[in-house]
Parts: C-alpha cells; structure tokens; sequence
C-alpha cells in the first residue's frame, strides 16, 4: 500500500454471510483481529487465500470476502501447500483447530512445518471438540470428563508449541482470544514472515468447556499467570512487574527480583535464536507451575519449500529443456498388452 493510499477498512475485507458461532466464542474476537490485521497491511483480496479444515474454526473462508476452501478434515495444511505451491504469490492462511489440526490432521500439519511452507497457521486452541458437542480433543488435560470420556480422559494431552518447535518451525507464537492488541501484533509479524509462521491461540469454548483459559484470560489474575515475549529483554512478568524466570542449570525457575537479584538475572528472550532450545524451553513452561509465554516464540529466516521447489524446477528446465508430455509418457519401461 502506497504512503498516499487511503488504510481500508476492516469491514471491506467481511464477506456478505453471517457470522454464526455461538455467543461469546473466542472466533470472533479472532476474526476481528484478523481482519483488522488486513486492513492495517492494506492486504489485496484477490492475493488472498483462507484454507480451512473441519470444525468451529472451519467456518472461517465463508467469513472473509478473499478467495477460501473449506476442506475436508485435517487436510488444510496439504491443500493450501498445493495452492502456495501453485501459486507462491499468494498469501494463503491456514484455519485450523486442535482436534482438526492435531489429530487427524496432526501428520499433515508436521510436514508442512518442517518443510517450511510459506503459509500462516492459526490454530484455536479450546481444548475440546466444540462442533461435535463436547468430546475430548488432543489438548484436553488428563483427567478430562467428557462425553466420550465419562471417568476421565487417560491421554496425555499434545502441547501444540512444543509440537511446532520440534518441526522446527521457522515463526511460532501464542496468543489469547481477549487480548486483542498482542493479537493483531502476532497477526501481523506472522503475515511478515516468509516461511511457515504457526500461532496458537487461546479460545475460550463458553459451551462444552468455558473457562478453561481463564488464568490466561480473566484481567484480575493473568499478569501473574503470563509471561510476554519482548526480544532482547528479561522475562519479567507479575502485576507488580518483580517476579522473572531465571535458569537453573537447564530449567527456568521463578525468582522475585530484589534481595540480590537484578534483571541481568533473568533469562533473556531470544526470538532469533537459530537453535530452536531456547522457544523449546519456553514451550515447556506451563501454568499452574510456572507462568505460560505468549508473544513471539521463535522467528527465523530459512528458505521456503516453494522458493526451493520453483528453483529445482528452473534449474533442470535450464540442464534439459522444457521437455514433452507425450515424450515423457512413453519413454523408459512401456508394455504392450495383447
């Protein structure tokens, strides 16, 4: 967008359908922010693309005037590789939720990331089936009572972050479905960024699992219960801004500053690290022991899938040609059946 042009507004990128979740979901606020996001980037409809699975979170292309699949289950990161691939051009998000990107689609969501596909990932994590009325999903805790686990859910339940980071995921981030700021922050980075950019946000389900965020969510207790990611600062975090995270040995610990203790303490967040140990260990920090991170995690630059797919591509164009389909259909080993 030129410095003279006018900012859209977040309202020309909202589609004509009406929005329909259920009351007090955590996807409007995300919606919003993304749109939002859009019109700030001053982004090109016609540029953009929205590929979703199944579930709550699915029903998003139907909400955004830009180009959208709605695919079938867990299949959203192929489908929109194919589509970055077709077309690296294109800015193509992701639209998924932790049962439709975790488990049956938690293989496909693995190889996009360690891939480094150029596509941006958000996933509303709700710990809960929400479409499918209630059923545990893969980020349910132990323990979980549900329909479909009456006496208590004996899986252990995925951490998405960590999951990402063990891909090696080039951008990951976390974020909560209240904080809308933080959020069009991430939005925005994620949408900067060239390869694979993952974000995981917190969406409170009001129906089958309200709540469950709520230490991260609910104003009067989540500064205590956060860490925010600044890079190149000390992760200090508490209402009163004197608790921070310090390393002993390998593990973080929580430690009040003063009585000898200064943020040059503290460990410093990293986000450009091109080991990814550091975003590992933060991913490990879980509340009610310790206070969970959100902001950007991770942010390096490495080539992406397309770019390396397009340049093998023009490389054996250049050593043999542009080739002949019908060559290639009958050269090499033929059999001819009587």
């Amino acid at each position: 967008m030129s410095a003279t042009a006018t900012k859209p507004n977040p309202k020309q990128y909202k589609s004509s359908q009406e929005v329909r979740w259920c009351p007090g979901c955590g996807d409007y606020s995300i919606l919003t922010q993304l749109l939002k996001t859009f019109a700030d980037l001053g982004v090109k409809k016609e540029n953009t693309v929205i590929v979703s699975g199944i579930g709550c979170s699915s029903r998003f292309p139907y909400y955004v005037d830009c180009y959208g699949f709605h695919s079938i289950h867990g299949r959203a990161p192929a489908v929109a590789t194919g589509v970055k691939v077709a077309n690296p051009d294109l800015d193509v998000w992701v639209i998924t939720g932790d049962g439709d990107g975790l488990s049956i689609g938690g293989n496909h969501l693995i190889h996009t990331i360690r891939r480094n596909v150029g596509l941006k990932i958000i996933l509303f994590n709700n710990k809960i089936y929400g479409l499918t009325k209630g059923q545990y999903s893969p980020t349910s805790e132990f323990g979980k009572k549900t329909k479909s686990s009456p006496f208590g859910a004996i899986d252990h339940p995925i951490h998405p972050i960590s999951i990402a980071i063990g891909a090696e995921v080039t951008f990951v981030a976390r974020c909560v479905d209240v904080d809308g700021k933080l959020m069009q922050q991430v939005f925005r980075r994620a949408a900067e960024h060239k390869g694979t950019a993952f974000i995981e946000v917190y969406q409170d389900c009001n129906v089958y699992n309200h709540g469950s965020f709520a230490y991260a969510s609910d104003r009067k207790v989540r500064d205590d219960h956060l860490v925010y990611l600044e890079h190149g600062k000390p992760m200090i975090f508490g209402k009163e801004k004197n608790k921070g995270i310090r390393l002993n040995g390998t593990e973080p610990e929580i430690v009040e500053l003063g009585k000898g203790i200064t943020p040059d303490d503290l460990l410093i967040h990293d986000e450009r690290a091109p080991s990814p140990t550091h975003a590992y260990l933060l991913s490990r920090m879980h509340y009610p022991e310790m206070p969970e991170p959100v902001g950007i995690f991770r942010d390096i630059e490495l080539p992406t899938y397309e770019q390396l797919l397009h340049s093998q591509i023009h490389d054996v164009i250049e050593q043999r040609g542009k080739g002949e389909l019908e060559k290639l259909f009958t050269s090499g080993d033929t059999w001819k059946v009587d």
